[in-house]
């Protein structure tokens, strides 16, 4: 939500400020800011506050806010209403002025405060932004920015803005010091430490560490004293009360401390790469655990226990132990799904288990296994609808609703059902409109949109429905040219685009609208140079390069423009071998390099040069068949062996071009439906080797498919 912790201290805006705030003494540690529904909170805190006897061990220690005090007293507390008052009093004024912190309750109440909203800025323009504390009492941080969720907005206006070091307000958004006292975040002991953390400069950890010590000495010397006392009865009965309640009290501060490590800690190490601490964390929190009876566990400590467990499965993913990983995420999944079971209105238990539900199915997916995980991202797309229900308006779940369609259809395609497939591409993009149209202008809905597009228009060229596939990626250029203009260094943008007109070149071909087809590719090869240039490194680029040059290169082919095909071959092989030199055991780059094979062989037959065709056609066979994936392979090795086999033919060898071309018929597929230039290239092959190919033809006529590769060489 953008939530700072503790641990993020300001770096700007801290301390007095100007000569008059300088003037005034800070008699008070902290000025406690509320609304008057939250009283209760006020009470509570504001004892606890006082009442704190900082660990001795601590006491002393020269930190960033000076020596560390045995106390943080006085707290000044505002305990009148103010709302006959037009402005706050010199009273709080002074206050505010003679206090070096200002922690502010947040909720609700608080953030349609007046006066609350007006402490805080008064605090800001003198002290500047460094010694706001937030703790969060109530409602959801931020939530004014999300559309019909205005009323759960927490933070007071105030609050959300960044202050300049003259103390003006600006337009930048503040990213304020929080504590979590909510049920299932920090709780109120773990969140006390947070604000007593922040305000004296030390670490949370040193100081749960200490506070816990201190808890156990004193829960040893309870214990120590009720077996002195067993003969007094009442005496024992006190002391067990006691004990039971520091027990209770000490569950409840480490549980808060491991919500802490799993999500402020978690999400500022994932972006550091740090792996090895994100598995500390998981392992810390399954250890504490596997000490507790399961029996006993709270929801909020499953639901804890629930997200170690997935986290662990994700770090073990991302080494490459599926194994470990798999157990991880099922064990998780069964927690999740009985937190469902109890509570099946309650979004973010749906939302924690459809996470291991998705990965559960990525697992299944990354091994092949297309039914286990069809059948997962099914419920994980079932999962994102019931959120939707219970939230409609919220965007987190609505995107949710079109990730899942995105990872089915993706499913569906690997299987080859591109007709089911399209029909999820066409609920992702209606969902991914509709949020749009709900939305103010949003850059990443928007690339949203242009991606169902691309995908919908993927599944509907597969089918056969060229038309429609046309269309699709005509208004997918739009969009994405509208986007440039006012994004033109998003490379992001400039990689859809580059796929989109390979996707338009190639769609304009199979109408036989030649030229056009060209023009596109021209395009879509300027694109890729211009990727090439911003980061000549970069192996993505450098395969979008090759992608396009070998789609101009096939068309120049087949329109019999050898010399053009010849200098874009040229263009093609040299980035195929520089990918191929960078790593051999790349198995996608010896794929490249193999269609470069392909296609110079190619060009030898036209050329007459058939022996050359024959030797590049062997090579471009054997790297076909070295391909891992069984699909890849079978079209690979069917152009690879169409080619081979004319360049036989061409030098005579008429058997041997007939055992090539069968090689190459009976490598297609069984299951799945075929894509139109699979079924052109099947036809080819059978009409080579004398055998019926009419029904493929006429499937291939009701498409209106009529690329000129397939009308030069079908006979």
């Amino acid at each position: 939500m953008g939530v700072a912790t503790l641990f993020d201290r300001a770096k700007s805006g801290g301390g007095p400020r100007g000569n008059e705030s300088a003037r005034i003494a800070q008699r008070y540690w902290a000025f406690l800011s509320y609304s008057h529904s939250d009283a209760e909170t006020a009470d509570w805190l504001h004892e606890a506050l006082e009442q704190f006897n900082v660990p001795p061990a601590l006491v002393g220690k020269l930190t960033e806010m000076g020596p560390v005090p045995k106390r943080i007293t006085p707290i000044f507390r505002d305990r009148h209403e103010l709302a006959a008052a037009d402005d706050l009093s010199s009273e709080i004024e002074e206050a505010i002025a003679a206090s070096r912190f200002l922690i502010i309750l947040c909720s609700p109440a608080a953030a349609r405060s007046k006066w609350t909203n007006a402490e805080i800025d008064c605090f800001k323009r003198l002290h500047g932004e460094g010694h706001v504390l937030a703790v969060i009492v109530d409602g959801s941080p931020f939530a004014s920015e999300e559309p019909g969720r205005e009323a759960d907005e927490c933070f007071p206006p105030a609050l959300r803005v960044r202050y300049d070091r003259r103390g003006r307000p600006t337009d930048r958004r503040a990213e304020p010091i929080a504590a979590d006292f909510r049920e299932g975040h920090d709780g109120r002991r773990l969140g006390l430490l947070k604000i007593i953390a922040g305000m004296l400069g030390l670490r949370l950890d040193d100081l749960v560490q200490r506070e816990t010590q201190r808890r156990q000495r004193r829960l040893r010397w309870l214990v120590a004293a009720s077996l002195a006392g067993m003969a007094v009865t009442s005496g024992l009965a006190v002391v067990a009360i006691q004990a039971r309640d520091e027990a209770r009290d000490q569950r409840r501060e480490a549980e808060g401390l491991i919500g802490f490590m799993l999500g402020d800690l978690r999400e500022r190490l994932e972006p550091l790469g740090r792996l090895d601490l994100l598995d500390a964390v998981g392992e810390r929190a399954l250890a504490y655990y596997e000490k507790q009876d399961k029996g006993s566990l709270s929801d909020a400590a499953l639901g804890q226990r629930a997200k170690a467990l997935t986290l662990m499965g994700e770090m073990a993913n991302t080494r490459g132990d599926l194994n470990g990983a798999l157990a991880r995420y099922r064990e998780a999944m069964g927690t999740t799904a009985e937190a469902v079971r109890r509570y099946p209105n309650d979004t973010q238990k749906l939302f924690d288990h459809a996470q291991n539900v998705f990965w559960v199915g990525y697992i299944d997916f990354q091994r092949g296994q297309a039914e286990a995980s069809v059948e997962a991202f099914h419920e994980y797309q079932r999962l994102a609808n019931r959120m939707i229900a219970l939230e409609p308006k919220n965007p987190k779940f609505r995107l949710k609703r079109i990730y899942a369609d995105g990872n089915l259809g993706t499913v569906l395609i690997e299987q080859r059902r591109y007709r089911e497939a399209a029909s999820v591409f066409q609920s992702s993009l209606d969902a991914v409109e509709a949020l749009i149209a709900a939305s103010p202008p949003n850059l990443e809905y928007e690339k949203d949109r242009t991606n169902s597009l691309a995908y919908l228009a993927d599944a509907r060229e597969s089918s056969g429905q060229i038309d429609d596939a046309l269309a699709l990626r005509a208004r997918e250029i739009e969009l994405l040219e509208r986007l440039e203009k006012s994004n033109k260094d998003d490379t992001e943008l400039k990689r859809q685009e580059l796929t989109a007109r390979r996707a338009m070149s190639r769609l304009l071909a199979s109408r036989g609208q030649s030229e056009d087809a060209l023009r596109q590719s021209a395009l879509a090869s300027g694109v890729a140079d211009l990727l090439m240039q911003t980061e000549p490194q970069n192996t993505e680029w450098a395969q979008a390069v090759a992608a396009a040059e070998s789609e101009r290169a096939e068309l120049q082919l087949a329109l019999g423009r050898a010399p053009d095909a010849g200098a874009t071959i040229s263009r093609f092989c040299a980035v195929a071998d520089k990918l191929v030199e960078r790593d051999r055991t790349v198995t996608y780059w010896r794929t490249v390099q193999g269609r470069c094979y392909l296609l110079k062989a190619k060009l030898a037959l036209q050329q007459g040069a058939n022996a050359e065709a024959l030797t590049l056609g062997r090579q471009a066979v054997t790297i076909a068949r070295a391909q891992p994936s069984p699909i890849d392979r079978a079209f690979a090795l069917a152009w690879a062996d169409m080619t081979l086999g004319d360049a036989l033919r061409a030098t005579g060898q008429m058997d041997a071009a007939a055992g090539v071309y069968e090689e190459g018929a009976a490598a297609f597929p069984a299951h799945g439906e075929l894509a139109p230039r699979e079924i052109a290239l099947r036809a080819m092959l059978l009409r080579r080797l004398g055998r019926d190919a009419a029904q493929l033809e006429r499937q291939l006529s009701a498409m209106g498919y009529r690329h000129p590769n397939y009308l030069r060489r079908r006979g």
